[in-house]
């Protein structure tokens, strides 16, 4: 096996090109585990692994003000979104990064890695689609950026094409609450059986809601978001208990959770209602 270690990106689109059956290693905090547990064999007989960790634009990151939009390398780490000023900028993104694995996990772990695993217990990946991100794509074939929802294509399916990298993410800068949650069966180390990240844009008077780990992939929340728009009460920064649930329970429509080992569906969609109700509540205290 052909270990590729490249030091900047050209090299490292090279090193795709050449070989696009390589299995990609970022963080390897997903990836080594499937491997670990048999449930990725092509990976063991892979020819090449190309190591990301060392590409230098990877690592990076760029705040526009002008533009208010922050853009994050695929590279870059759970620890560094939750460091100032990255965690100021994107509040949800960093207390999303809070909840994943340890400490170690967190160093190594990248949201690049994150994306390209897709799955549905992602937990930035929720944040990145209520903030509408943009997904930055290269290859030796030229560069694409994609819509964070055109990205996502299912369980563990994305729009990545062979020898294709992901390198970045654009994500606004909004003024307003933001909030992640979720819901385990232990209060760390855990995989998500249901998730939700709530964003409000105080300038659009809008709210963005988007749900993990209740459908093939992450899913925003088009009605409960229109009912939160017309009915929060924008002027003194307020939602009353009972408009708070009702977006809850709108949110909670739009769910498509199944049984499975690990919960119930019906588990999954209460727990949907009331991680959405409580961020609301946090983003619009009522007096």
């Amino acid at each position: 096996m052909a270990v590729v270690i490249p030091i900047d990106l050209d090299a490292a689109m090279r090193a795709a090109s050449a070989a696009p059956d390589a299995l990609i290693l970022a963080g390897g905090t997903d990836v080594m585990v499937e491997v670990n547990a048999g449930q990725r064999r092509r990976a063991l007989d892979s020819d090449t692994v190309i190591v990301l960790d060392r590409v230098r634009e990877l690592r990076r990151w760029s705040h526009d003000p002008e533009r208010r939009t922050v853009t994050l390398g695929a590279g870059v780490t759970y620890t560094e979104l939750m460091t100032e000023p990255l965690a100021s900028l994107l509040p949800a993104l960093a207390e999303a990064s809070r909840t994943v694995g340890s400490p170690q996990i967190r160093n190594a772990g990248t949201i690049g890695g994150n994306l390209a695993t897709c799955s549905p217990a992602g937990d930035t990946l929720p944040v990145l689609a209520a903030l509408d991100a943009d997904v930055h794509l290269a290859s030796l074939n030229g560069e694409r950026t994609l819509p964070v929802g055109q990205f996502m294509l299912g369980v563990k399916t994305t729009a990545l094409t062979r020898g294709e990298l992901i390198v970045g993410v654009t994500a606004p800068v909004l003024r307003g609450a933001q909030g992640y949650a979720k819901v385990g069966v232990r209060n760390a180390m855990v995989i998500a059986i249901a998730s939700a990240c709530v964003i409000v844009d105080e300038d659009c008077r809008d709210v963005r809601i988007a749900l993990g780990s209740v459908a093939p992939t992450i899913i925003r929340c088009p009605d409960a978001e229109r009912h939160a728009a017309a009915n929060l009460d924008w002027d003194r920064g307020r939602a009353t208990p009972g408009v708070a649930a009702e977006i809850g329970e709108r949110a909670a429509a739009d769910a498509r959770p199944i049984d499975d080992h690990r919960s119930t569906a019906a588990y999954r969609s209460r727990a949907v209602a009331l991680l959405v109700g409580r961020l609301v509540r946090r983003g619009f205290p009522d007096a």
